[in-house]
């Protein structure tokens, strides 16, 4: 089409009674779309101008040439929203907008607001956001990413749903309508457990059962509430569901990382590649993959694709701000998390990713700053209250504001692993090894994980129980026979030396936690289970 519609124009030029005014529009539109079609975008948009110029033309004179069908051919509308795609194309979103609003508000269509109203939304320029997301609602009373918009932006639930629910009063079995937008007004309020409630009763009606998008949105509100597990399940269920979905597979991908999946890792980014190449979801799981293999700079250069595919992408913003980090670009670490958190301020691990930059630039106040506005955004829940502890903790003047916190969180949730194991190390440190063993203990009577038996060995070594020491590190290794903590602690019980066990452990430990402090950078980004 490309090279019949230049070679036509070219024909028309010389001889312009070879096509009529209004044929020769038509082209021009058909050779701009070829063009957008093959990413031409800057040339597309040159010839829609064109074709547009000469469409405004003929509206004027009112010309009408015999022979022509009874349609007029692509409108001006139709060819400034063609217009406004490539600039939105070429990340130009102020001509973007310029072109929209340029269409009369009388005339946009319910395709036109929905554009003019994500624009708004990427732009910053909210209320006149939900201006246009309103006029998609009053035309199409279920254009549910309107509905999302609206609610993403701060609009009461009872409004969207009011607009929602009159206009589709009408039509029979629309009874999961009022509990979708029930579950999704419960998940931009940030009570994600009521969200997760919502749609798991949803995925279990009828009519919904396996729904891709409300399993994604079940996966999203798993995720926010720090149920990780419980996500990977949904969010994997997705995937076998719809193989070719692409929606909440970052999301999935940061999961698998976080519980250190590689190999479903790999299965998921070979995959999602073979789908598609155009969109940032396959860019994002890569550069994970990547980075989990310890190729830092190719990791960092997928990123960077991902954001440039989609550039409010949170989790490619993410995920390129802790590469940074690992690469001690810290002041570009910032700048991402920062950028993700104007993006998705309630995305906890865009505020753990910024306090991370922080203190890896031992700006501690700043970092104290943002754990404190982190609680005060995303609720005191437990994993809120041990990140503030974890930061507190940095300071030795705070550390009992420190060990108040995470006894805070362990009285809401007394088996939440990360507050265990903050507060059993604080115990460690200031010799209070009774207080840290009948914690420890109370833990290993209801869940069994590597680490807790490795820290209750640890201080019953220093108790010079050995005998039982011992037992707690041998489960440990049932666990994780590969761990070189535990191994090293087995070994130095066995072959003590003259100057005593007890010495030596004690330095042993202070010498891994100073260690441990100082790689710890990236393991805090990746997993929220190891805080020290």
């Amino acid at each position: 089409m490309i090279n019949l519609a230049n070679l036509l124009l070219s024909a028309s030029d010389r001889n312009p009674e070879l096509l009529s005014p209004n044929v020769k529009v038509q082209i021009l539109v058909y050779y701009g779309d070829s063009l957008y079609h093959t990413r031409e975008y800057k040339k597309a948009e040159s010839i829609y101008r064109i074709g547009l110029q000469m469409k405004k033309t003929l509206t004027k004179v009112k010309e009408k040439v015999q022979g022509m069908p009874q349609t007029e051919g692509t409108s001006e509308i139709d060819i400034k929203y063609q217009i406004h795609l490539c600039h939105s194309q070429l990340k130009q979103s102020a001509q973007a907008i310029a072109m929209l609003e340029s269409i009369p508000a009388k005339q946009r269509t319910p395709k036109v607001n929905m554009a003019l109203a994500s624009l708004y939304h990427q732009s910053g320029q909210e209320r006149s956001a939900i201006t246009a997301y309103k006029e998609v609602l009053k035309e199409c009373p279920l254009a549910l990413d309107a509905a999302q918009g609206l609610l993403m932006l701060g609009v009461k639930g009872t409004e969207v749903a009011s607009s929602m629910v009159n206009g589709t009063s009408t039509i029979p079995n629309m009874d999961w309508l009022s509990s979708w937008i029930k579950g999704h007004v419960h998940l931009h309020s940030r009570e994600f457990s009521n969200a997760a409630a919502t749609f798991r009763q949803l995925d279990s009606w009828g009519y919904l059962r396996d729904n891709v998008n409300v399993l994604v949105s079940l996966g999203e509100s798993y995720n926010s509430m720090g149920d990780h597990l419980n996500a990977i399940a949904t969010l994997q269920r997705v995937h076998t569901l719809d193989p070719l979905n692409l929606k909440g597979m970052d999301v999935l991908a940061a999961l698998l990382v976080k519980e250190k999946r590689v190999k479903d890792l790999e299965n998921l980014a070979t995959h999602l590649m073979s789908v598609t190449e155009h969109s940032s979801e396959p860019w994002i799981a890569m550069s994970y993959l990547s980075f989990v293999t310890k190729k830092s700079h190719r990791a960092l250069y997928l990123a960077q694709k991902a954001c440039q595919l989609n550039v409010r992408n949170v989790e490619a913003m993410m995920l390129k701000g802790t590469i940074l980090l690992e690469m001690k670009k810290l002041q570009e670490s910032v700048s991402h998390f920062r950028e993700a958190l104007k993006i998705a301020p309630f995305r906890y691990e865009a505020h753990k990713g910024l306090i991370d930059s922080y203190l890896a630039l031992h700006r501690t106040r700043e970092a104290i700053s943002v754990a404190s506005n982190t609680c005060k955004l995303l609720g005191q829940t437990p994993r809120t209250l041990t990140l503030y502890a974890y930061v507190l903790a940095k300071d030795p003047l705070s550390v009992e504001k420190s060990k108040s916190l995470l006894e805070k969180a362990l009285k809401q949730e007394p088996t939440y692993l990360n507050a265990v194991y903050q507060l059993a190390d604080i115990y460690e440190h200031e010799k209070q090894y009774s207080k840290g063993i009948e914690l420890l203990r109370r833990q290993v009577a209801f869940q069994s994980t590597c680490r807790l038996h490795q820290m209750l060995g640890d201080l019953l070594a220093r108790t010079n129980e050995h005998e039982r020491a011992l037992d707690h590190y041998n489960m440990a290794l049932n666990l994780d026979p590969n761990n070189s903590r535990v191994l090293e602690a087995v070994q130095r019980m066995e072959h003590p030396t003259e100057s005593g066990y007890d010495v030596e452990v004690e330095d042993a430990a202070d010498s891994d936690n100073e260690a441990e402090l100082e790689d710890s950078e990236i393991d805090a980004v990746w997993s929220d289970v190891d805080f020290t």
